[in-house]
């Protein structure tokens, strides 16, 4: 027990040190924190201090709940809490009204408001129409002045919400999409290298589903790859200040993401044939070992080393050319898998051609713009 709270306290320690220096998702959390704290004083302060409203808390209660992650996201979840709020005041109104006994315009009106909250497309913002019912049950205040307060109050916390997140530091999420960026080619280059290593040792089955559970680990990359790309899309709609923000820095294309997308598949086809071989003949390590340590060698070098990375593709394309030589002999004993894993490295190849002309490119493009600063 004693050990668990120490690792969490250290870890906490750690966020806490990379909030203050560095920028990152933990200042983004505290960040927004501060923001949904401040909205929900600024909405008490107007709602409780100056107008001095019967239900104020609902203008603080809404305004923290909507400084979400993007404004989109903010005003998205204000249209669907205010519509959800209307709907559970006028529930439990109504069922007072019909009722006037507490517990049976509960038992009327919550079944209903909490079918309501359960609707999918509503998600986790349908506990407001219960929350609503309850809120004027318990207090038993169903006239037409109090629904009034209630739905005003609610408005005023959700412009509160909504203004603050937009006006204050409106958040922009293109770093993930970055990091993920940097990541893939790392991962890929990393297990392209362990594979050559292990294929000039003697096979071991075991080693190689291993292997292949790597390469399947990487689809999950591109997965978060694209749901990192889709809160990027989100953080810019309806952003007014995103250009403002120095480093909200656009994210590459999207068809980067099928390209990771195909290369992925092409390494998990590769350590699958691996894995399914059950064993290798001799002259397959001597060719495919170079092919692959070259394949990683192009997705390892950095971005802007154009001649590094050309040169590798030149050596895993004549690695590849003895592969092929391989299995056109005859007599290889291995001809089955070694032809589906000349396929499957030459598919790898020509994705590896396509990364290496767009990097190459990019590199090119940075450099005349430096030339021209």
């Amino acid at each position: 027990m004693w050990h668990a709270l120490t690792q969490e306290a250290a870890a906490v320690g750690r966020a806490v040190r990379r909030c203050v220096m560095e920028a990152g998702p933990e200042r983004e959390t505290a960040v927004q924190s501060l923001k949904a704290a401040g909205a929900a004083l600024l909405a008490w302060a107007i709602a409780g201090w100056w107008w001095h409203a019967p239900m104020a808390l609902l203008a603080p209660w809404t305004a923290l709940f909507l400084v979400q992650s993007t404004v989109y996201r903010s005003l998205m979840s204000a249209l669907q809490q205010v519509v959800l709020v209307c709907c559970g005041t006028l529930l439990a109104a109504a069922a007072l009204g019909l009722t006037h006994h507490t517990m049976a315009a509960m038992a009327l009106a919550l079944p209903a408001a909490v079918l309501l909250g359960n609707y999918a497309r509503l998600g986790g913002q349908g506990l407001y129409a219960p929350t609503a019912a309850l809120f004027v049950l318990a207090y038993g205040s169903s006239s037409g002045p109090d629904i009034l307060h209630r739905l005003l109050e609610t408005l005023l916390g959700a412009a509160i919400g909504i203004a603050v997140n937009a006006a204050v530091l409106p958040p922009v999420h293109s770093r993930g999409v970055h990091l993920l960026r940097e990541k893939l080619p790392r991962d890929c280059a990393d297990l392209l290298h362990t594979v050559a290593d292990g294929i000039e040792e003697p096979y071991d089955q075991e080693r190689a589903h291993g292997w292949y559970d790597r390469a399947v680990r990487l689809a999950d990359v591109v997965t978060e790859l694209r749901t990192a790309r889709r809160s990027s899309h989100e953080s810019y709609r309806f952003n007014p200040g995103h250009r403002l923000r120095r480093s909200a820095v656009p994210p590459p294309p999207e068809d980067w993401d099928f390209t990771w997308d195909r290369i992925t598949e092409r390494i998990r086809a590769i350590t699958r044939s691996l894995s399914e071989a059950g064993w290798l003949a001799d002259s397959v390590p001597d060719v495919l070992a170079p092919q692959l340590r070259a394949a990683g060698d192009v997705l390892a070098s950095r971005q802007d080393a154009v001649e590094e990375r050309r040169r590798a593709l030149d050596t895993a394309e004549a690695a590849h050319h003895r592969l092929a030589s391989a299995l056109a002999d005859s007599g290889n004993e291995a001809t089955p898998a070694l032809g589906a894993m000349t396929a499957d490295t030459r598919r790898l190849l020509d994705d590896l051609a396509g990364v290496v002309d767009a990097w190459n490119g990019d590199a090119v493009a940075r450099e005349r713009a430096a030339r021209h600063r």
